[in-house]
């Protein structure tokens, strides 16, 4: 893994096996259109939000209770030069229950300061992620982006 490479944590009181569900609940936390399976390993959905971004995702871990990873396959961010910047990298949830609480570790590997996208990209996963998917994780709703 890039050292480099955009992560960000937070704690839940929720279960692992709670983060778990909420994580493969992609479509409660990240606003978008998609196709395809989001929850069985080896599956693949695509995303797409309006004009701005298309990508293709492989679930290459699948672990209940301890982490999931895509793989993107293929890419199109249509406001940075080189549109495939997403293409070959992965995105990783872990999981790790600490005491009474449940910590969520994100890394978008592959997504580095290098990269054009770096500032919106983690832009929008810091919302993504930290409020929408917390959200989810906690109340059961996710919250969707006014962007």
């Amino acid at each position: 893994m890039d050292d480099q490479s955009y992560t960000t944590s937070f704690t839940v009181d929720q279960s692992p096996e709670e983060v778990f569900s909420a994580i493969n609940n992609v479509r409660g936390w990240w606003a978008g259109e998609f196709e395809g399976d989001t929850e069985e390993l080896g599956s693949e959905f695509t995303y797409r939000y309006e004009d701005v971004h298309w990508s293709k995702q492989r679930i290459s871990e699948s672990v209940p209770g301890q982490r999931v990873v895509w793989h993107v396959l293929d890419g199109e961010l249509s406001f940075v030069a080189q549109k495939d910047e997403w293409r070959d990298t992965d995105i990783v949830f872990d999981i790790t229950r600490r005491g009474a609480q449940t910590e969520l570790r994100f890394t978008h590997e592959g997504l580095t300061p290098q990269r054009e996208c770096f500032h919106s990209c983690t832009d929008a996963w810091g919302f993504l992620v930290n409020q929408s998917l917390r959200s989810l994780i906690t109340t059961g709703k996710g919250q969707r982006p006014d962007w």
